[in-house]
């Protein structure tokens, strides 16, 4: 199995040289490529022209604090994965707040075990390889997805549900909020929105008209909203019209036309994999063809077409 640290790039940002020398050789020898930075505004630098896979950051420095550095560094797009290990002198509360708070995923103190540092950092390592691989298939899918907190400030979203947004006049930035009118639909999800489908919320400005579904609704922790463009439809409603399929067809042959295979559709769509062959039968009578390449072909052409 391979190493979490295997050619990872690690960034310590601290003010003590001392620091810096001790886990510079330290991460080196564990085999971790080493970037080091004595101040907060350096690190941004550096983490912009070098991107970090994990930064150990020190939190009390003079200008730039790192807390301060982190909030900068985890608000550009392309570090919202990026783990930040916060490093201090200080065990009190109200510094492991303030570093969570700032997007920090853990906190150690100093003089740091390194044994207990080490696993750590690979266990954060782990987490956002993880993340990041499901953040890239759903950009590669073509999926319109934003993340945002229960307060509705947007964590992240994929390019295309960027795109959509901006035709409405929502920035999809990191730290931008999504309208008060959304806001209070994700406040009240006892209420009913529009054609009384709780998990559904139409917002229109600008001449466009957008579709928030809720696909998942965690209290406290991360909202993932679907993104539909009410002037072409859902993907699944275009393929549904344009082959005469229903719409559990027409789920099935979307991810035929995302390469899935059978199993990964019959676990994506919590269906058997014999519903998913049946399913399958229809699709191939209805687009009258034979293979799954022609298929996808066919359903490419509708979902891509301007």
């Amino acid at each position: 199995m391979p190493d979490a640290f295997d050619k990872n790039r690690v960034l310590i940002v601290d003010d003590s040289i001392d620091a810096l020398g001790m886990l510079s050789d330290a991460l080196s020898l564990e085999g971790l490529e080493v970037l080091t930075s004595n101040s907060g505004r350096q690190a941004i630098t550096v983490a912009t022209s070098r991107a970090p896979d994990i930064v150990l950051m020190d939190a009390m420095m003079p200008g730039l604090d790192g807390f301060e550095t982190c909030r900068i560094l985890k608000a550009a797009r392309g570090f919202e994965d990026l783990p930040v290990i916060f490093m201090t002198g200080f065990n009190e509360n109200e510094h492991v707040v303030r570093a969570l708070a700032a997007g920090g995923v853990d906190f150690v103190s100093k003089p740091i075990l390194l044994d207990q540092l080490f696993a750590r950092m690979r266990v954060h390592l782990s987490n956002s390889k993880r993340s990041r691989s499901a953040r890239h298939a759903l950009d590669s899918t073509g999926r319109w997805i934003v993340a945002c907190d229960p307060n509705g400030m947007i964590a992240w979203s994929t390019p295309q549900a960027a795109e959509l947004l901006a035709k409405v006049g929502i920035r999809a930035d990191s730290n931008s909020y999504l309208p008060l009118e959304i806001l209070s639909w994700l406040g009240e999800p006892a209420q009913h929105g529009q054609s009384g489908n709780p998990n559904s919320f139409h917002y229109g400005r600008l001449g466009h008209d957008i579709e928030f579904r809720r696909l998942s609704d965690h209290q406290g922790e991360e909202i993932l909203l679907r993104l539909i463009d009410r002037h072409r439809g859902a993907d699944e409603e275009q393929l549904a019209r344009a082959f005469g399929l229903t719409l559990r067809e027409a789920e099935v042959l979307l991810w035929v036309a995302h390469g899935k295979s059978n199993k990964e559709i019959a676990d994506i769509l919590e269906m058997s994999p014999r519903t998913v062959n049946k399913h399958m039968e229809q699709i191939f009578n209805k687009l009258a063809v034979e293979k799954r390449t022609s298929a996808a072909t066919l359903a490419v052409r509708v979902l891509w077409r301007e």
